[in-house]
């Protein structure tokens, strides 16, 4: 096969050049050309076209009103690990790209061999492409996690072509490649790994994807700041971008959705690393709640929502005296959400913290988001300052204004019910959460300003 010519494109300015550059000669910007293939003069066949006998989007389709296209819902097949079929919203999907990113080590090469050898017994063709290991490594380990005289095919390849010959010889339902910066084409002169030799890789296996109805899976590496390495351009070709998340050291792994055209992107999956490999915790809240003998001071619990999912977080908080620069740290919150809940606390509720060191931590490495977790920072904040310990079985959600406001959470019917189902008893909320019905073995007291929230607490605890 002959090798395609090369040249370097500016990110910046789109200029060319023959050979690569520092410092881009039309606009100056540095270090901004990227290697690509140069285009034919001559009307060959483009790299990309859909192979010979497939029907693929690059064909020219008529012009259509949108109401005369037949359109029905994707079809998807559940991988049989309920954790990974909820991120990926039902299952995977015929023809689609998924990609999926995390620190090494975490647990990527394990789910995704989980989830291959469960694929195959239930009668899907699979292929696990490995460029990082040998096929020797990916026996002991399938060996290590039990699956017994697995059938999930493996081959050990960095070369796209023969990967798209075997993809198109073999035909699998899902196919993994470990992972897509270790792959390369004889298109491009430059290392695997390379921003050319990954975008250009991706582009190919997307397109075989698209064409052939195969569903592939790509593993990505993550750069210092836990990003995908790579062109940003990366993500925006593939379908669902996922991202593992948690700490190596411990037991439990978060896999969070942030891109996917088939599903919401609001769901996360948790689970347990074991002797046997990854397991799905159906009762996430238990590893974000803090087992005290005896309540403590700054510590409440939060009712979040992920996806559809409601979960019992605890708010730590450690309130300390502080020298002439207080510090103000947040583990898993927004560190300038938090600053500006101890202002309304000053302001609305005669709390005052300017001289205190404020450290926030949200228990079990989860990362929140939402705002509905306001008011519970707030409370555990107080409770730490005062060195009084909320009652047991007490919880809170709820928006704060910075008029010190208490604004309503989203589906907060189903927050209340999954606590009172975990056996909290009393809770703070918004009054727009409060039900019209009283909920068995729940006390609760809705609130509209922060000040009222704070005199309740003080009257229970």
């Amino acid at each position: 096969m002959a090798k395609e010519k090369t040249q370097f494109i500016c990110n910046a300015c789109g200029a060319s050049s023959p050979r690569w550059l520092g410092k881009c000669p039309s606009c100056g910007a540095w270090n901004s050309l990227i290697e690509s293939v140069a285009e034919s003069a001559s009307g060959g066949k483009n790299r990309l076209s859909a192979p010979q006998g497939y029907a693929g989007l690059a064909n020219a389709q008529p012009v259509i009103p949108l109401s005369a296209i037949e359109a029905t819902d994707v079809a998807r097949t559940p991988c049989g690990m309920d954790e990974l079929d909820r991120v990926l919203g039902g299952g995977i999907v015929e023809g689609g790209v998924v990609l999926i990113g995390g620190d090494p080590g975490i647990g990527k090469s394990t789910l995704l061999l989980q989830a291959l050898d469960a694929l195959h017994r239930k009668g899907l063709p699979t292929l696990y492409v490995t460029g990082e290991e040998s096929g020797a490594q990916i026996a002991l380990r399938s060996r290590r996690l039990g699956l017994d005289n697995s059938q999930v095919q493996v081959l050990a390849e960095i070369q796209l072509e023969k990967i798209l010959a075997t993809l198109e010889a073999n035909q699998p339902a899902v196919v993994v490649i470990d992972s897509i910066q270790t792959v390369y084409s004889d298109q491009l002169s430059s290392a695997p790994g390379s921003v050319a030799q990954v975008r250009e890789c991706a582009a190919h296996l997307t397109r075989a994807a698209k064409t052939t109805g195969i569903c592939v899976v790509l593993i990505g590496h993550v750069t210092k700041e836990g990003a995908l390495a790579g062109p940003r351009v990366l993500e925006h070709m593939v379908d669902t971008v996922l991202y593992f998340e948690g700490d190596t050291h411990s037991n439990f792994r978060l896999v969070r959705a942030i891109k996917n055209r088939f599903g919401a992107v609001n769901e996360i999956g948790v689970f347990a690393m074991t002797e046997k490999g990854l397991k799905g915790v159906t009762n996430p809240s238990a590893i974000f709640l803090s087992q005290h003998s005896e309540p403590v001071p700054g510590s409440c619990v939060l009712v979040t929502l992920e996806g559809t999912r409601p979960m019992l977080v605890e708010i730590q908080a450690l309130v300390d005296q502080g020298g002439p620069s207080p510090r103000r740290l947040s583990v898993g919150l927004d560190k300038d959400r938090m600053a500006m809940l101890l202002a309304v606390l000053n302001r609305h509720a005669g709390v005052a913290c300017a001289d205190q060191d404020v450290f926030v931590n949200a228990v079990g490495g989860v990362r929140i988001n939402e705002p509905a977790a306001d008011l519970a920072v707030m409370l555990a904040i107080t409770s730490s300052l005062r060195g009084k310990a909320l009652p047991r079985g007490f919880f809170a959600f709820g928006e704060v204004g910075l008029a010190g406001e208490v604004r309503p959470a989203p589906r907060g019917q189903e927050r209340l019910k999954e606590a009172a189902k975990l056996g909290f008893t009393m809770a703070v909320v918004p009054k727009a959460n409060a039900p019209k019905k009283p909920i068995a073995g729940l006390t609760i007291h809705a609130v509209e300003r922060v000040d009222e929230a704070m005199n309740i607490v003080r009257g229970i605890s």
